[in-house]
Parts: C-alpha cells; structure tokens; sequence
C-alpha cells in the first residue's frame, strides 16, 4: 500500500520560496502520476500541478506556471514542488496525490483518478 508524506510548509514572505517534498513509503512512486493540490479556507480543492510516470510530462495549473516546479527524484522516491515567488493566494495546504496510471499518458489535475493521497503541509504566504 502506497503511503505519502508531505514536508516542507512554512511561513514566507511574499516573493519567497519554499520547497515541498512528498516521500512514499510502501512502493515505488516512480511507476505512479503523483500531482499536487492545495486548499485554502473556503475553497475547494484544486490541481496545481501533476508529473506522470510516463516520460515524466508535467501539467500545471495556470495560476502557478511560470511560478512553480515539479520533479522526481526516483532514487529517493520523492516528488518536490519547487515554488518560487509565492503571493498571498497561494497560501493554503498542500496535498499531494498519486495513482498508478491505467494507460501510458500525461497526468491529470483532476482529483477524481488518485487514489493515495498525504496529509498535507500548510503553506502561508504573508508579510
């Protein structure tokens, strides 16, 4: 069973950066799509950006490209989100998600297909 744990929330200043990391535990996250999704107070649930098992093509969401990064790092079994010049909107907890794809395509950042899924880190953007 594929387990997942989020790392690297924190406070930061507009403008700042963080890293955040997903380690899975329990099976090889390199034949898996794992995505990123965040959720502020109020709000649903969105995708912010996804990396697939296949040839590692990414999606991101249009609010965070440009801005923010996803990678692999299968030695480690590890997924980082990569976020450069944070705004206050992009405050909120940050989840990520995985599911072993049933076809050899790019991932989604839909929520429906994943399956496994962290707890969480809080990331808060302020001054």
């Amino acid at each position: 069973q594929l387990q997942l744990v989020e790392s690297g929330g924190g406070l930061v200043q507009p403008g700042g950066s963080l890293r955040l990391s997903c380690v899975a535990s329990g099976s090889n996250l390199e034949h898996y799509n794992v995505a990123w999704f965040r959720q502020a107070p109020g709000k649903v649930r969105e995708g912010v950006s996804c990396i697939s098992s296949h040839r590692g093509s990414t999606n991101y969401a249009d609010s965070v490209l440009g801005r923010f990064t996803i990678s692999r790092d299968n030695a480690k079994n590890t997924v980082y989100l990569q976020m450069n010049s944070l705004k206050p909107e992009d405050t909120a907890a940050y989840y990520c998600a995985a599911v072993w794809p049933s076809y050899p395509t790019g991932c989604t950042l839909r929520e429906s297909p994943y399956e496994f899924w962290g707890q969480g880190t809080q990331v808060t953007v302020s001054s």
